[in-house]
């Protein structure tokens, strides 16, 4: 599948197994946490779903999906001026990238820098500006390579898709029980402090309260929040009463960790909810987690 925005934290190596897990209800994959999109990406790849939503609260990363969809050739054309312009002092050229960015919010110019900045890992600093440093080993992607990618990404999303730049409690507002949520919020040790990775953080409890919302009403959901690495788990558990069957994800080696000199393999979380589950049931199919326990078996 096409993968246009290098992003840390992506799906795409999970995207097969998380799908597996998903209902296929027939409506529409609603994606809030958009990032990188790779659930959405992989699950248009298997014409899984007729319509797609794809939400964001970063605005610019909202608008490269919006060029995405509507003109690639405008995108890739001034990814590949950027690219080539940067040949004679990378270092300087993303530099300039970087301040004009947060002087201009331009999504050119933000898609530039997520090919370019280290480990594809997003930083902002407390006054919301992106500030991660480049990977200096490289020149990030290829613009022939980008503009197939946009262009695959065009292809499977045009006519299908609708891009919202919202928080994600709007974005899921209309949202109904004939639609699948998949969520993947930044997680709890990511939200805040002095190790922000995105401009704006998600609170346990606002998580909360609209994961009991959508039980209330119904709507099938799938989240991926938090997991182990190498022993250490992250984040306090979810309550119990969201009733959520926990589902690990073995995600390979921490790119966070390699940042820093470790080998650390990551093992992530799934949550599957009621209505998920009751729509796999629905459909004939059977989820089992890591020590092959049935749909009901293991609850978080």
């Amino acid at each position: 599948m096409p993968h246009p925005i290098p992003y840390q934290g992506s799906k795409r190596h999970l995207a097969r197994r998380i799908l597996s897990i998903t209902p296929k209800c027939g409506g529409r994959l609603i994606e809030p946490f958009a990032g990188s999109a790779a659930i959405t990406l992989a699950a248009a790849t298997r014409s899984a779903f007729q319509q797609y939503i794809i939400g964001d609260a970063l605005r610019p990363l909202v608008e490269i999906w919006k060029l995405i969809i509507s003109d690639p050739e405008r995108l890739a054309a001034g990814y590949e001026r950027l690219w080539r312009n940067q040949l004679d002092d990378p270092r300087r050229a993303y530099d300039r990238a970087r301040a004009e960015f947060n002087a201009t919010g331009n999504p050119v110019l933000l898609l530039y820098l997520l090919a370019r900045c280290v480990k594809g890992s997003v930083r902002f600093n407390t006054q919301g500006e992106f500030n991660q440093a480049p990977d200096n080993r490289r020149l990030g992607m290829r613009p022939s390579v980008m503009r197939g990618e946009l262009r695959g990404a065009h292809s499977l999303l045009t006519g299908r898709a609708q891009v919202r730049a919202a928080d994600f409690g709007d974005t899921l507002a209309d949202a109904g029980p004939g639609d699948v949520v998949y969520l993947d919020p930044p997680y709890q040790g990511i939200s805040a402090g002095r190790d922000r990775r995105y401009v704006r953080g998600v609170g346990v409890d606002d998580l909360v309260q609209e994961l009991d919302q959508l039980n209330a009403r119904g709507i099938p959901f799938l989240l991926s929040y938090d997991g182990e690495r190498s022993g250490h788990t992250y984040g306090t558990e979810l309550p119990s009463a969201l009733d959520l069957l926990k589902v690990a994800l073995p995600a390979g080696r921490s790119a966070q960790a390699t940042l820093i000199g470790r080998a650390e393999i990551t093992v992530e979380s799934l949550y599957v909810s009621p209505a998920a589950r009751s729509a796999l049931l629905r459909f004939g199919a059977v989820v089992r987690t890591s020590e092959q326990e049935s749909l009901y078996a293991g609850r978080a």
